[in-house]
């Protein structure tokens, strides 16, 4: 069956214009917004500079792993540790990228490169949510719209969050040193479906407590989340093999 060119059902985004990618992305900037001040605040309370939390927002557009920057180099730790943990809580997105790469039309590398750089947990949700399982439907101009509004969002949160840090003073007043948190259990919501991600998440948070309990800091962290990750990994390859 040939698809018309807007999408058929009510309510969902079209997918071929821009106009249509900033208004699929209106309620990833009700979140962005905030979550962005509130990294802003929290980057200016461990003293990073405003231009630095404001580029690395431009650069990097790592929710998770930029609340994550600014709260660990406010304890002192090394910057390896930040790095691996970094690398390890965006791992996600290959196959985020692997999964959103059949729906998108054909582009050019160049295009290619800033979609992935791009590409978040809740653009994925929306992109692959608009394309409805359909292959090669997601034109340029859509997903142009929808990642660049939530990029802008993102950043202009950020500028304002690290203007007004110094008016805020001490964050925790307000609740905002719990962002990081609130964001990986919202992370966690989306990862944990199925008994066996009930399991490893378990077994991820009881290692890095006991690791914690034994002075590892925060290597302790990126050691169960490994261990925790191998024995989940090894788990789905049982199964596979068992159903042949």
């Amino acid at each position: 069956m040939r698809h018309s060119r807007r999408t058929v059902q009510s309510g969902r985004p079209e997918t071929r214009t821009f106009a249509g990618g900033v208004k699929a992305a209106a309620p990833i900037v009700l979140g962005y917004f905030p979550i962005g001040v509130a990294y802003g605040v929290l980057g200016r309370a461990a003293g990073v500079p405003v231009w630095v939390l404001v580029l690395m927002s431009v650069i990097v557009f790592a929710g998770s792993a930029q609340l994550m920057a600014v709260s660990v180099l406010a304890q002192g730790a090394a910057p390896w540790s930040l790095v691996a943990l970094a690398f390890l809580v965006n791992s996600r997105h290959v196959l985020y990228s692997t999964a959103v790469a059949p729906l998108l039309a054909k582009l050019r590398r160049g295009r290619l490169a800033w979609v992935a750089a791009e590409l978040t947990d809740e653009t994925f949700v929306v992109a692959a949510g608009a394309a409805d399982g359909r292959p090669r439907v997601l034109q340029f101009p859509f997903v142009a719209g929808l990642n660049g509004t939530a990029h802008i969002a993102w950043v202009m949160g950020s500028l304002v969050g690290g203007v007004g840090g110094s008016l805020v003073g001490d964050p925790t007043r307000l609740g905002l040193d719990f962002a990081l948190v609130a964001m990986f259990l919202g992370l966690l919501s989306m990862q944990v479906r199925t008994v066996k991600s009930v399991a490893v998440a378990a077994l991820a948070g009881g290692l890095s407590l006991c690791f914690h309990l034994l002075g590892l800091g925060s290597g302790g962290v990126i050691l169960a989340t490994v261990l925790a990750s191998a024995v989940g990994l090894a788990f789905t390859l049982r199964r596979a093999k068992e159903a042949g």
